[in-house]
């Protein structure tokens, strides 16, 4: 019998709607929704792809290039190619090619980009430490060994 297929006892429970897949994008989506929502209070007109791919290029600076977002977002290229330009006719990044390289795309951030950074930076960090809330540093050690080890599971399979 295929791997994929052993019988374990606690497979029962995938068969179940509350299966872990269901509840990682129960959650998800309940992040999410709060995040939209605390973004629309500040006056922020950003999609949470928007807002990680912004961030991430900040956090690059100089280096940031649409080729490393692509291998770190976990999104194909044609759709981080599409939040990019998304975030380039915002006017939050500016898109042009590396000195001597023709091939990379070099990502910036303007200047009204570094403000969207500096207003929705620190309800990013309420909201995760609201998320945090009764969370012990063991449990969520755990959860994070937990989704890493689905994670490869997968990505053995």
């Amino acid at each position: 019998m295929s791997p994929f297929y052993m019988e374990i006892d606690y497979l029962c429970i995938m068969k179940k709607t509350t299966g872990y897949g269901f509840l990682i994008d129960k959650t998800l989506k309940k992040i999410q929704s709060i995040y939209l929502q605390a973004f629309k209070e500040q006056g922020v007109d950003l999609t949470i792809e928007q807002w990680a791919i912004l961030h991430r290029i900040y956090e690059m600076g100089a280096d940031a290039s649409q080729t490393e977002i692509t291998k770190t977002n976990y999104r194909n290229r044609a759709t981080t190619s599409r939040v990019i330009s998304g975030l380039v006719n915002k006017g939050l990044i500016t898109k042009d090619r590396f000195e001597g390289d023709s091939k990379r795309y070099r990502l910036t951030v303007t200047d009204a980009g570094h403000k969207i950074v500096k207003t929705v930076e620190p309800i990013m960090y309420k909201l995760r430490a609201v998320g945090m809330t009764d969370i012990n540093q063991k449990d969520y050690d755990t959860f994070i060994t937990v989704l890493d080890k689905i994670w490869n599971n997968y990505e053995a399979h």
